[in-house]
């Protein structure tokens, strides 16, 4: 065998190598994210005692860049109940603000009602501290919860988890939600550095001894931690109450939606890993979502959507009579936002 040859099958065997082990990586890169993502069966723990399902998506078809081999994009209209969990579980989440480890509370609660098309989404957020009749929940243990008259509306996590928070949102919306997405404090912390940051502008200054943040007026480019403190914030705004916290989760959905949008990670495999290590490491979703497939699905149904076309709301509520510190559905506003979403 001539020395070209011997340097051109060198280099095929070489090449040969290289391939395989980028296979291999990536083989166990997405087995690595595929299972980092728990689920919960939410369907199957509620049953059919349930608002009903909105009317059939319009059929979906395939983008003109799709290969006729590959599936549709689902375009039709979807609810998802976001929660943002103050866990007390591990090390970063304690660090992180997330206190002893005795348990946990849907600390954010948004509804995000996905228009059909895809084009348009508005995100509702339920104040933790609204007076709710919770409903009686299945537990994982068998047996069910009793129902519970004024009680706060996160409350309905610390005793049932996912199912009873899902149920909950179900009982007082009347709306059915289709997904449940959970991610906790080290999870968001880790997206929003894996970003590299997220930049918010604030209309006052901001002084929390609570969650640690202090920051005038004006635009700043937040780490993680800092974001995270600036989403728990509620002390030093407003009335100290969690309705000024809501604006300020808000204002940061739409600036990580916007960092998100400008960011790409198509070009930079490592980021891309590391924002989707973080994103599914911290990950709690029913059962639909629970893979990096079904999530990328989602992903790709929703480029269309931006900032821009994101509206972001409260449920409409008013201070409870039986407690100064605590809301209620203000109706009939409340009603008729929920119903503008079925």
């Amino acid at each position: 065998m001539g020395r070209r040859s011997k340097v051109l099958k060198a280099a095929g065997l070489t090449l040969a190598g290289a391939l395989l082990v980028a296979a291999g990586t990536a083989g166990w890169a997405y087995w690595h994210l595929n299972n980092n993502i728990k689920s919960v069966d939410i369907n199957s723990a509620l049953g059919d005692d349930r608002p009903a399902k909105a009317s059939a998506n319009p059929t979906p078809t395939a983008s003109a860049s799709a290969s006729a081999s590959a599936a549709p994009l689902p375009t039709g209209g979807t609810n998802i109940l976001v929660l943002g969990s103050d866990s007390r579980s591990g090390k970063e989440n304690q660090e992180l603000g997330g206190g002893s480890s005795s348990g946990a509370r849907s600390d954010t609660a948004m509804v995000v009602h996905i228009e059909a098309g895809r084009k348009k989404a508005t995100v509702v957020s339920i104040p933790r501290d609204t007076l709710v009749t919770r409903p009686s929940c299945p537990l994982s243990s068998g047996g069910a919860t009793a129902v519970a008259y004024n009680a706060m509306f996160n409350s309905a996590y610390s005793v049932g988890g996912p199912v009873c928070a899902v149920k909950t949102v179900e009982s007082i919306t009347g709306v059915r939600m289709d997904h449940f997405v959970e991610i906790d404090f080290a999870g968001f912390a880790k997206l929003v550095d894996a970003l590299g940051g997220v930049t918010v502008t604030t209309t006052q200054d901001i002084d929390d001894d609570d969650s640690h943040l202090h920051l005038k007026k004006g635009t700043h480019h937040l780490n993680g931690k800092q974001a995270l403190a600036l989403a728990r914030t509620r002390h030093g705004i407003g009335d100290g109450s969690d309705l000024g916290r809501i604006g300020l989760q808000q204002t940061l959905v739409k600036a990580l939606l916007a960092q998100m949008s400008t960011t790409d990670l198509l070009t930079d495999p490592a980021k891309l890993y590391k924002v989707a290590d973080a994103i599914t490491g911290s990950l709690t979703t029913d059962t639909g979502l629970d893979s990096l497939t079904k999530l990328m699905t989602l992903g790709e149904s929703l480029k269309g959507l931006s900032s821009t076309d994101l509206k972001t709301v409260m449920m409409p509520v008013v201070t409870a009579p039986s407690n100064p510190n605590r809301v209620v559905a203000e109706e009939p506003e409340a009603s008729e936002l929920w119903a503008s979403l079925r």
